[in-house]
């Protein structure tokens, strides 16, 4: 229904070809897994030209636009793959010679407009807002199906909580000290003095904010990275208190992993909540969640729209770090390019979720050298363990040939990537040209999973085209 919706909702000529050809892929993908042939399909219209088997005209439901929902789907919700037979395969559009609104179209993520998604996070904003722990009990058990007698922990935790192997902790621990190193080394203590006029000295000195709020997602993975990620930059200022908001297993508990990082951090709360309500709940303070000054995050559709919510409503007095929504991904790639390489970092991004979005920015890539890469994407993506999430998401993605390493970088400019990788000759001496993007990861031999992981750059970064107007760090 979203390909048919948004078919409807064209109003170009472009935009129309662009949907239609969407839809007549998933129609065409949705055929080939039941066996059904274009001979089959010309028979049914044949049929129907002649009213051979037409249904009444009043037999059809009518359509009506769908209602905005007061709450977002539960995260383990899964479309079926259609076949899982088929190829994985990403749409292909050649840049030369294209016009601005179909260039406009391949900048385009594949998301729903911010105005909807506001609408459909209000009412659950609202009743946090006005019922607060009631409100977010009851939440929490109808998307996470959690029962729980309380919304938040407060230390000590305990040991069992965070109870994890020692292989596991290794790797934390190493994660934290790379990460704190390299955000403590951005720490400026010094006060700035300008005298603009004889007498008149003008001072600019830095504070930490007193009480933050920290979203770690949760869902079909475990996100010690991100708890690590947001907690040691709050850490590292100063910042007196830190709260955490993590959606809870269905048993109550909060992933060991997540427990050890605030632990490790000093959190000064765990709220056991997650999408718009764990927004709304840190935002406005309920009876045992603690208000916070700025929220930071990463999250799907339902937590960035809540998070731009609450920022615009003044009574919230509360803040955000920037719309951080779905991953996504931007490779540009030459001749020199190890088409294994550039498959895995292409699925990086790619397995975290359906809405997640991949390009591949090709530089003047002969038909077999591209053939490779999307074999390898096809034979990698098999190997994983969330296929079925990869499936989607690689289907609403591109393949984007351009004449030039300069055109290429052009794009991604446009396009302002959460992640870009260079798989480039020479590819350090093009960093200078890149002016939009989250983070850059220069070489074969930089993979965008360190910088996730462990390398020590952050990993929460502006998405959606918002590289034009934030940077990557923490502010």
């Amino acid at each position: 229904m979203e390909e048919a919706d948004e078919l409807c909702r064209a109003d170009t000529e472009y935009e129309v070809a662009f949907e239609a050809a969407d839809l007549i892929y998933f129609a065409l993908t949705k055929c080939t897994a039941h066996g059904v042939s274009i001979a089959d399909i010309e028979r049914s219209l044949d049929r129907k030209a002649k009213r051979v088997t037409r249904r009444a005209g009043n037999a059809k439901p009518q359509w009506s636009t769908p209602k905005p929902a007061s709450a977002p789907t539960p995260a383990t919700y899964m479309p079926p793959a259609d076949d899982p037979n088929a190829p994985i395969r990403m749409r292909t559009a050649v840049l030369a010679g294209i016009s601005e609104e179909e260039r406009a179209l391949l900048l385009r993520r594949p998301v729903l407009k911010s105005d909807e998604m506001i609408e459909k996070v209000k009412p659950i904003v609202s009743e946090i807002r006005a019922r607060g722990d009631a409100a977010l009990l009851e939440f929490t058990a109808k998307f996470d199906k959690a029962e729980l007698l309380s919304t938040c922990m407060f230390p000590p935790y305990s040991k069992e909580s965070m109870k994890i192997s020692p292989n596991v902790k290794d790797a934390i621990d190493k994660a934290y000290s790379n990460i704190r190193k390299f955000h403590a080394a951005q720490v400026d203590g010094s006060t700035l003095k300008v005298e603009t006029m004889p007498g008149v000295v003008c001072s600019r000195f830095a504070r930490a904010i007193s009480r933050v709020g920290l979203y770690i997602p949760g869902g079909t993975a475990i996100l010690p990275s991100t708890a690590l990620m947001l907690g040691i930059p709050a850490q590292v200022a100063g910042c007196k208190e830190i709260v955490f908001a993590t959606p809870p297993r269905p048993d109550g508990s909060i992933s060991p992993e997540v427990m050890y990082v605030a632990h490790l951090i000093g959190a000064s709360a765990i709220l056991k909540a997650g999408g718009a309500q764990a927004v709304a709940a840190m935002a406005y303070g309920t009876e045992t969640v603690p208000k916070v000054d700025k929220i930071f995050g990463p999250g799907n559709q339902w937590v960035t729209a809540a998070k731009m919510l609450v920022q615009n409503d003044t009574d919230a007095l509360v803040s955000i770090d920037m719309p951080a929504g779905p991953s996504e991904v931007l490779v540009i790639a030459d001749h020199t390019a190890n088409s294994a390489f550039v498959a895995a970092d292409l699925l990086s991004q790619a397995e975290h979720g359906i809405d997640s979005q991949v390009v591949l920015v090709a530089v003047n890539l002969s038909t077999e050298h591209l053939e490779q890469i999307e074999n390898e994407v096809d034979k990698q993506a098999r190997a994983l363990s969330r296929v079925d999430i990869v499936r989607q998401s690689v289907a609403k993605s591109l393949i984007v040939q351009t004449t030039s390493v300069e055109e290429a970088i052009e794009y991604s400019n446009d396009y302002a990537p959460e992640h870009l990788i260079l798989h480039l000759e020479n590819a350090p001496d093009k960093v200078q040209l890149i002016t939009n993007a989250g983070s850059v990861f220069v070489g074969p031999f930089t993979p965008e999973s360190c910088g996730d992981y462990a390398s020590g750059t952050n990993h929460t970064l502006p998405t959606n085209g918002y590289a034009r107007q934030f940077s990557g760090d923490l502010s």
